[in-house]
């Protein structure tokens, strides 16, 4: 299953739920975002042509962050962009997320592993603002 979080039109978060099916590729994002999420699914056999990816100067104004929920139960908070509780979900194993707007926040619920891949270069508090 693929869920949008949105407040009026705007995209807070893509989740990707671990049981989610396909055939080919789909892209979840829309292509004006700066972190793009994909699927794949591919039979054996199936190749990828060999490729690079051609230098780009692009520019990033708003980090956005894919989670991928290795092990564990996360509850995500959302807010708005005046920092007011919008809603909830819950993330469990295998679940991804990107956060592409608004704010977020985050309980774990159980003991819980997650990897995060996000723009960079990383410029330290400068880069959030708490509340």
């Amino acid at each position: 299953m693929i869920e949008y979080i949105k407040n009026k039109k705007e995209i807070y978060a893509i989740i990707l739920r671990s049981s989610f099916e396909d055939e080919g590729i789909k892209f979840l994002t829309p292509d004006d975002f700066s972190q793009q999420l994909g699927y794949m699914n591919r039979p054996k056999g199936y190749i990828i042509q060999p490729h690079m990816h051609n230098k780009i100067q692009r520019s990033v104004t708003l980090t956005q962050e894919v989670l991928f929920v290795k092990k564990g139960k996360v509850k995500v908070n959302f807010y708005d962009n005046e920092k007011v509780y919008t809603e909830s979900t819950i993330l469990n194993t295998g679940d991804f997320i990107l956060l592409a707007s608004g704010g977020h926040g985050f309980e774990m619920l159980e003991q819980s592993e997650i990897i995060e891949v996000k723009q960079g270069p990383y410029n330290g508090e400068m880069d959030k603002t708490r509340f």
